[in-house]
């Protein structure tokens, strides 16, 4: 039994995620997603609750053909301890997939492998771009699995975005 770990914030769930993650589902028995900076929602940069981020994740990985348990992990902002935090908060896994330099670092540090999955179409599939199109009312719909979007339309996701990023 091989099980990977792969964490990102979803803020939303995009195309990129979903293509890493198919790719993971090709390599690996069962995969743990960590929604990371779990405690963080309402605000520009987070919008969406860890609950809403779960919702995307199962509704968008329902036909991946291999096991995923997507847990929430809040933040502890101490880095040395962060990664004794998430195994706390996860089943085992074998390796870890990131692209980030900090994650992947720290994983390397624990002695856990690293893999660093190729980014898909990374200038356009991020949550920043899409939440920026949200914002200006541009497209943002064919960014993210149909399925996110039947999730951000039901919590009235790109309104919330839009008053919260209103200044006084």
């Amino acid at each position: 039994m091989k099980r990977g770990f792969c964490i990102g914030r979803f803020q939303p769930y995009h195309n990129g995620h979903q293509s890493v993650l198919e790719h993971i589902a090709h390599e690996v028995d069962e995969i743990v997603i960590g929604i990371g900076s779990a405690q963080l929602s309402h605000l520009t940069d987070n919008p969406f609750t860890a609950g809403e981020r779960v919702l995307m994740i199962t509704r968008a990985l329902a036909s991946l053909g291999c096991p995923f348990y997507v847990i929430p992990i809040e933040d502890i902002l101490r880095n040395a301890l962060w990664v004794a935090h998430v195994q706390s908060m996860t089943p085992p896994f074998d390796l870890c997939y990131s692209s980030n330099p900090l994650v992947m670092q720290l994983f390397k540090e624990a002695g856990i492998q690293v893999q660093s999955p190729a980014m898909y179409e990374r200038e356009t599939l991020s949550g920043t771009e899409i939440r920026r199109r949200m914002l200006t009312g541009e497209q943002w719909e064919s960014l993210v699995p149909h399925t996110v979007v039947k999730v951000i339309k039901e919590i009235d996701g790109v309104e919330r975005l839009r008053q919260i990023s209103q200044k006084d």
